[in-house]
């Protein structure tokens, strides 16, 4: 059965790309007092507080097993990393020129594609690749020499993220979205919280953990709901439209990112790192529309051949 209902799937993902560079904001606000470490523990046990009720409430079942359990953990797991790697570059970076690097992500996608599964890429697209890491190098450039290694974090982040999007993609129609965040706000609790109590007498960096205080308790929580929320909504979406149609959506994370970035800390890319966002923006919905325009004329029936002379 066909659950597709693309334009669905669109207005879900645009509040994602509203709500994320939100949450980001937060956790930016809060990684000045609070270890990495403890904001994700914190992120995922909020999770679990939120949407633990709402399963019981409606008798659904929290019991997976087989392919479904493994690629829940799996996702788990890509979740953790991801929102780690991208709440440490927000200690280092503005918001939107790291949300602009992690951006790199389909980039990457189609040339280990091409590399990797030999998958068949024209050289449009190859070009297209080359000009967007181009333009992801300039966003990077600036933050690099400022704060060193750190900016390079959010090419991490898109690396992880992209095989997030595609795990959820295999089990977002079999599972229902609040037990699948449930389940995996569980899962990440059970494999943070015992790090955090081993690492915390040693003072590991980024690992301890702290008292937050009233003001933080609240943007904790806030943290939390907003991070839960924005991912049910990418999750819903892409229960309800393929990710190639929902991918040219993501970019409006990047002016959203830019706006909470001037707004909250006065930051602003500069001339080159706007000129790199631009470039990075442009090749990346040129090689979505490529894709979309190929794959429309695959399934476009051919016209018979003539018949021989």
């Amino acid at each position: 059965m066909n659950t597709d209902r693309p334009v669905l799937g669109i207005l879900l993902m645009l509040g994602f790309c509203v709500l994320a560079p939100m949450g980001d904001s937060i956790a930016k606000l809060l990684g000045e007092s609070i270890g990495v470490g403890q904001l994700v523990t914190v992120r995922f046990a909020l999770q679990v507080i939120i949407l633990a009720p709402l399963v019981w409430f409606t008798g659904k079942s929290l019991a997976m097993r087989g392919r479904i359990f493994r690629l829940t953990a799996i996702r788990t797991v890509l979740h953790i990393l991801g929102i780690g790697m991208m709440f440490l570059a927000l200690r280092f970076l503005p918001l939107a020129d790291a949300v602009a690097i992690a951006f790199v992500m389909p980039f990457i996608l189609l040339i280990l594609g091409h590399y990797v599964l030999g998958e068949e890429v024209g050289h449009r697209r190859i070009t297209a690749c080359a000009v967007g890491f181009i333009g992801t190098l300039l966003v990077i450039q600036p933050s690099f020499a400022e704060v060193g290694w750190p900016a390079l974090l959010p090419l991490g982040v898109a690396l992880d993220f992209a095989l997030f999007m595609l795990v959820t993609r295999q089990v977002a129609k079999d599972v229902d979205p609040i037990t699948l965040q449930a389940i995996s706000g569980l899962m990440a609790i059970l494999v943070l919280l015992p790090v955090l109590l081993i690492a915390t007498p040693f003072s590991f960096p980024g690992l301890a953990i702290t008292s937050p205080t009233g003001n933080e308790w609240a943007l904790l929580f806030a943290l939390g709901a907003i991070g839960t929320f924005a991912h049910l909504l990418m999750t819903w979406s892409l229960r309800f439209a393929p990710s190639a149609t929902l991918a040219p959506m993501q970019y409006l994370e990047i002016p959203v990112a830019a706006a909470f970035g001037w707004f909250i800390f006065r930051d602003f890319p500069n001339g080159l790192a706007l000129i790199g966002i631009c470039i990075t923006i442009a090749s990346g919905l040129y090689i979505l529309v490529r894709e979309q325009r190929l794959s429309q004329s695959e399934q476009t029936p051919q016209p018979p051949a003539p018949p021989a002379a």
